[in-house]
């Protein structure tokens, strides 16, 4: 298939999103320096333009003034022929400095086992990099069995850096570095590192860790995020530890998955100027692939694979966890209001609301038993649930019956207990819904509805006579284009 004939099938597909970042085609992961810059937030990620398969990493670029019109760009780093990065420009971050950005990232050959750190800078605002020339850490630490994806920062008057790592041990770890120039890179020894720790859905942190990122508050408290990858099986979920550092090493609390959905992978950390942290990931398919970047059948058909995360606002809760909330930009992509809606349903009598846009943004609020069935066949036979559990309390999502496609995975996950009362905003794509409950917890997940009628909103229980709700629907519509710019959009086009 031809290049022209791939974004024409693409343009057609109605799994592909509205508002979720992504080109027009081909295969994506990733999110890598997440960097505000003369004026624009600059997000940069994991591409291959040449097919929707897991290869020929470059980096690809968007950029927008305010979080809502985005500008796609041309690729910001492509691999080098015979270079140290042959074989891909694979994952790392950007910083900001002296009116130029540098970008560190990890160069894949596939003679090394690891992935050395090395940079580039961009004095034209991020559009195009000069490659350093050379490794800045061409060797792991003895004692390491993974090393990739750095992830560098400013602490006072000297730089510092995490990459990823497999200590031989079965440890995860981040592995810190320091500068006073960005040239010159000092081992500082483990920033934390951990054996497997079991998670509250049957997963755990794995032996070893990507794109390990620091965050840090104003209350002097931070968090390690970090991918868990397994060496047999690769990619798993994300996970972190609060805590705080102390001279040199981070003191970690009992990790937690950062999101607990099952496509959801890679974040990573951008410093807005207006001091929050904001946190973008990648959220992969949950198609046909035997594992996550097998090649695919259906993916190949498709023309394209994957997307980035909304951006999210990052905080310290209270107890400690982490609490995620939709940036509060994305409000200004709420166009009309299609549900307003209270009242009470039961399993003998669910209420229908109405009709919702493939792109949506909902707020409900569910009473213990109640049931959100978000219908996308004309039959009822094709629906997403969201239930509301009547005796843990717990907020089980299950996409069994998501897709009349059989290729489509399947699956249940859940949310711990928040109350009597579960209040959600469900952000729904296509083919992705990003799920937010009240005290910033989050489930990310893909569905592939085949059902070519208007999607419909049904309430209804289980395991009580009745449960009431309240239900409030808009539709998320892309920002229009300037007069005379084709290329920024929220995502993509409407459909």
């Amino acid at each position: 298939m031809t290049e022209t004939e791939t974004r024409a099938a693409v343009a057609l597909d109605t799994h592909f999103p509205a508002v979720h970042l992504r080109p027009p085609a081909h295969w994506i992961n990733d999110p890598n320096g997440l960097v505000f810059h003369d004026g624009h937030y600059h997000v940069y990620f994991q591409y291959n333009p040449h097919s929707a398969r897991h290869a020929d990493m470059h980096w690809g670029h968007y950029r927008s003034p305010d979080l809502i019109h985005w500008e796609l760009m041309p690729v910001a780093l492509a691999p080098t022929p015979g270079g140290d990065d042959k074989d891909g420009v694979w994952s790392g971050n950007a910083i900001s400095h002296d009116g130029r950005l540098t970008a560190f990232y990890s160069a894949r050959h596939n003679d090394r086992w690891h992935q050395p750190v090395t940079s580039a800078v961009s004095n034209d605002g991020g559009t195009t990099f000069t490659k350093r020339g050379r490794l800045l850490i061409p060797d792991a630490p003895e004692g390491t069995t993974m090393f990739r994806d750095p992830y560098v920062w400013r602490d006072g008057d000297r730089w510092r850096m995490l990459v990823g790592a497999a200590l031989a041990d079965g440890r995860g770890a981040a592995l810190q570095y320091t500068s006073d120039d960005l040239d010159h890179w000092s081992y500082e020894g483990v920033f934390l590192a951990r054996p497997p720790h079991p998670l509250r859905d049957g997963r755990n942190t794995e032996e070893g860790w990507e794109c390990a990122q620091y965050a840090t508050f104003p209350d002097c408290t931070g968090a390690v995020l970090a991918s868990a990858w397994n060496p047999q099986e690769g990619a798993s979920c994300a996970i972190y530890w609060p805590g705080h550092e102390q001279d040199g090493e981070f003191h970690a609390d009992k990790p937690h998955l950062l999101d607990h959905g099952p496509d959801f992978y890679a974040p990573a950390l951008l410093h807005a100027p207006d001091g929050r942290r904001l946190m973008w990931a990648w959220i992969w398919e949950a198609r046909d692939e035997e594992h996550v970047g097998a090649p695919s059948a259906w993916t190949d058909e498709a023309g394209w694979a994957g997307m980035l995360s909304l951006p999210r606002e990052l905080t310290p809760g209270p107890d400690g966890e982490l609490v995620q909330r939709p940036a509060r930009e994305l409000l200004a992509l709420r166009g009309e209001r299609g549900i307003a809606a209270a009242g009470e349903a039961s399993a003998e009598q669910p209420v229908d609301l109405g009709e919702v846009s493939r792109a949506t943004d909902l707020t409900v609020t569910l009473e213990r038993g109640g049931r959100l069935r978000l219908l996308t066949s004309p039959d009822g036979t094709e629906y997403l649930d969201i239930v509301h559990h009547p005796v843990t309390g717990e907020l089980v999502v299950d996409r069994d019956h998501a897709s009349l496609d059989p290729r489509a995975k399947g699956g249940s996950w859940r949310l711990p207990s928040e109350g009597p009362h579960a209040t959600l905003r469900i952000l729904l794509d296509h083919s992705v819904a990003e799920i937010f409950t009240a005290s910033g917890r989050t489930l990310t997940l893909r569905v592939y509805p085949v059902g070519n009628g208007p999607w419909r909103v049904r309430m209804g229980a289980t395991g009580v006579a009745s449960a009431a709700y309240t239900v409030g629907a808009w539709d998320l519509t892309p920002p229009e284009a300037p007069v005379g710019d084709t290329t920024t959009r929220a995502a993509g086009d409407i459909r």
